[in-house]
C-alpha cells in the first residue's frame, strides 16, 4: 500500500492557476511535513523563471530535456532556507501537455533526486530512524481533464536508494489542513568562539566555521528541552492533555520551548587530548536567534516536535553562516574581510503564507528593506506578500559586537540580539571589582575579629 498525501486545498488553486496559464511545461515544488502514518502538503512553489525566459519567443518544439535542472536545484535551496522548523521540500511536480507524458516521468525521477540531494547539503543534523525516506512527484496533464479537473498521477520515490522505483500514492486534498496544528517557539543564545589557524585564506573560513558548528550541533542534539516549562517523556502523544480544536477552526496551540543545553558535548568519560594550534585570526559568534516549529495534528509525539524544534535551530545558523560569507567574498575582497571588526549575521522575518496557516521566513541583513523581502518572497515563494503580514518583531534590531581574544585579527559575526548586552571585558571588569570589594571585605572581618578574640 502506497502513502497518502493529504494536501491544503490553496495548493489544488495554485495548480489550477498554473495548468490555465498553458505553458509548454511548469516545474516546482511541494512543501510540507513527514510523519509515520501520512504526509501532509502545505504549499506549492513553481520554479522561479530566469530573467531572459520572459521574453525568450515560443519554440515550435518543446522537450522535457530543456529543463535546467541546475536552476531547479538552486531554487530548490533557496525556498529549504525559507522554511520553519518542520516543513521540507516533499518533492517536485510538473504540468506538461499530454505530449510529453512519455518523458514525464523519467523527468520527474531526476528532478526529485537532485532537489533532495541538494536540500541536504550542508546540514547540521543526520537523518534518524523515524525519517521518512520516501518523496513524492506529482505529474499534472495539462490538458487531459476528467469532470473539469486536469489529471494527476502521484508516485512517491524513496530517495535513499538510487535504485528505487516508482510506487503509486493517494493524493487527497483536505481545507483547513494545517490550522490545528501546534506551533514551538524558543529563543536561543550563540555564543562561539572559533579560532582560525595561522595561514588560512578567507575562502576557508566557513569551513572552520562549519567545523565547529558541527560540534555546537552535538550539544544541540544532547540538550534538554522544556515545554511549557515541563520536561514531557518522548513517546507520549504531544497534543495530549491539550485542548481539541475543530479543523479548518484557525485556531492554533502555542507553546514556548526552553533549550537547556549541556555544558559539554561529549557524553563518553574518554580522555581527551589536547591540541596545540598556532591560530593568527579568530571568529566570534554570538548572539540569540529566534526559532519556530509547526508539528502536525495526527497524533504526532513528544520526540517529533522537539526534533522539528531543534533541527530548526540548526538550521537557522546554518543558513545564516552561509549568507553571511556569500555576502561578504561577494561585496569585499580578501584584504578588508578580517580587517573589519564586525559583520553582523540577517536578522530572521516571518511572513503569513496567503490562504495556508503557517509562516515562511526569510533573513534580512541590516542595508536591506522591507520592500527586498516582498520582493523575495515574489521571486522565491510565489506568493504577495504584505508589509504588515512580515513580523519583523521576533528578533531585535539592534546588535552587539565584541571580542576578548588576544589575536592579530578578529572576525566577529553578530546574531540579532533580544536582550540587554554590555562588551565582557567591562563586564569582566565590574565581577572583578566586585570580587576585589568583597575580598577586601572579608580581610577586614578576619582582621576585626582576631583582634577582637585575642584581646579577651
Amino acid at each position: 500500500m502506497g502513502r497518502s498525501y493529504f494536501v491544503e486545498d490553496v495548493v489544488e488553486k495554485y495548480i489550477l492557476n498554473l495548468v490555465t496559464a498553458e505553458k509548454a511545461f511548469t516545474t516546482g515544488l511541494l512543501i510540507g511535513q513527514c510523519s509515520p502514518q501520512r504526509d501532509f502538503v502545505v504549499l506549492a512553489v513553481q520554479t522561479a523563471q530566469r530573467e531572459e525566459q520572459f521574453n525568450q519567443p515560443k519554440q515550435s518544439k518543446v522537450s522535457l530535456v530543456d529543463i535546467d535542472e541546475d536552476w531547479v536545484i538552486g531554487h530548490a535551496r533557496q525556498v529549504s532556507r525559507m522554511l520553519p522548523g518542520g516543513l521540507e521540500v516533499l518533492g517536485v511536480f510538473l504540468i506538461a501537455s499530454p505530449e510529453l507524458s512519455k518523458e514525464s516521468q523519467n523527468t520527474l525521477r531526476r528532478l526529485v533526486f537532485a532537489v533532495e540531494k541538494s536540500v541536504v547539503k550542508g546540514r547540521l543534523w543526520k537523518l534518524s530512524e523515524d525519517d521518512v525516506s520516501e518523496r513524492v512527484t506529482l505529474h499534472i496533464c495539462s490538458k487531459t481533464r476528467k469532470l473539469g479537473e486536469p489529471r494527476v498521477t502521484c508516485r512517491t520515490f524513496d530517495v535513499q536508494d538510487p535504485k528505487s522505483s516508482a510506487k503509486p500514492a493517494d493524493w487527497k486534498y483536505q481545507p483547513g489542513l494545517s490550522s490545528s496544528w501546534s506551533v514551538l517557539q524558543c529563543s536561543v543564545k550563540i555564543d562561539l568562539h572559533i579560532p582560525v589557524p595561522e595561514g588560512s585564506s578567507v575562502k576557508n573560513l566557513d569551513k572552520y566555521v562549519k567545523n565547529r558548528l558541527q560540534k555546537w550541533a552535538n550539544l544541540v542534539e544532547d540538550s534538554v528541552i522544556l515545554i511549557n516549562g515541563h520536561v514531557r517523556p518522548n513517546d507520549k502523544e504531544f497534543t495530549e492533555g491539550q485542548k481539541k480544536t475543530t479543523r479548518g477552526s484557525g485556531t492554533q496551540q502555542n507553546f514556548n520551548v526552553q533549550l537547556l543545553m549541556p555544558l559539554t558535548g561529549d557524553s563518553s568519560n574518554e580522555r581527551l587530548t589536547a591540541l596545540v594550534e598556532v591560530c593568527s585570526e579568530s571568529i566570534q559568534l554570538n548572539g540569540v536567534v529566534h526559532c519556530k516549529a509547526y508539528i502536525h495534528s495526527n497524533k504526532p509525539k513528544v520526540k517529533n516536535a522537539i526534533q522539528a524544534l531543534k533541527r530548526d535551530v540548526l538550521n537557522t545558523v546554518s543558513v545564516r553562516t552561509e549568507m553571511l560569507f556569500e555576502d561578504i567574498l561577494l561585496n569585499e575582497d580578501e584584504s578588508t574581510i578580517i580587517s573589519r571588526d564586525r559583520h553582523d549575521f540577517p536578522r530572521r522575518v516571518y511572513a503569513q503564507v496567503p490562504g495556508c496557516s503557517v509562516c515562511m521566513c526569510d533573513y534580512i541583513f541590516p542595508d536591506e528593506a522591507v520592500a527586498d523581502l516582498q520582493e523575495h518572497f515574489r521571486e522565491i515563494l510565489d506568493c504577495d506578500i504584505e508589509e504588515e503580514q512580515i513580523d519583523v518583531t521576533q528578533e531585535a534590531i539592534e546588535a552587539c559586537a565584541y571580542s576578548n581574544v588576544n589575536s592579530d585579527a578578529v572576525l566577529e559575526g553578530n546574531f540579532p540580539q533580544v536582550e540587554d548586552c554590555r562588551a565582557p571585558t567591562n563586564h569582566t571588569n565590574i565581577q572583578r571589582n566586585i570580587g576585589v570589594v568583597m575580598a577586601v571585605g572579608m580581610a577586614l572581618l578576619a582582621t576585626a575579629f582576631s583582634l577582637f578574640y585575642f584581646s579577651d
